[in-house]
């Protein structure tokens, strides 16, 4: 029987849509690891965004970098993974396919301003505030129709979403 090559894949979208949550039960699902990427940023890009100052593309690089070597790691390791970073531009989803060494899968939560903003308003202790959505929707630069990406409606049960992040997959791994 062949051996399935490691996966890295990247649940990515703006503040708000969920990253955490669906990546957790994806991995969970694939039986492979998660990195939380927010948890990669440099203090100084948290402390920015914690008092609502957007990041600039220099701010973001270093910790592209990081996450693209947490990717890069996992595939030496031979083990798959789900990271989740926001991925925001083409340039930034560009330098991370690069940096993971391999073909990289993302799956693009996609949601209305409305839902984004009521998700924000109900987290509790995170350090990304609500005013900071509509700098990153203006950043964002959509990744429908970009090789190996898959979007999926946010408005929706967790069960749902991931459930429809599988299939999609799935159908881009055959």
């Amino acid at each position: 029987m062949h051996q399935q090559s490691p996966r890295a894949i990247i649940v990515m979208g703006v503040s708000g849509a969920g990253k955490t949550s669906v990546a957790q039960l994806l991995a969970q699902r694939l039986g492979c690891a998660f990195v939380e990427g927010d948890r990669l940023h440099p203090d100084a890009n948290v402390e920015k965004m914690a008092k609502g100052i957007p990041l600039t593309d220099e701010d973001r690089w270093p910790w592209l970098d990081l996450v693209g070597g947490e990717l890069a790691a996992a595939r030496a390791r031979g083990e798959s993974v789900v990271v989740t970073c926001s991925a925001l531009k083409k340039v930034y989803r560009e330098r991370l396919r690069e940096a993971s060494g391999g073909s990289l899968n993302f799956v693009f939560l996609a949601g209305a301003v409305d839902v984004l903003e009521k998700r924000m308003g109900e987290r509790k202790g995170h350090f990304m505030p609500v005013s900071l959505l509509h700098s990153q929707l203006a950043t964002l630069e959509s990744p429908v129709n970009e090789e190996g990406v898959v979007t999926v409606d946010i408005d929706a049960s967790l069960e749902t979403i991931v459930d429809g992040a599988m299939t999609a997959l799935v159908e881009q791994w055959r």
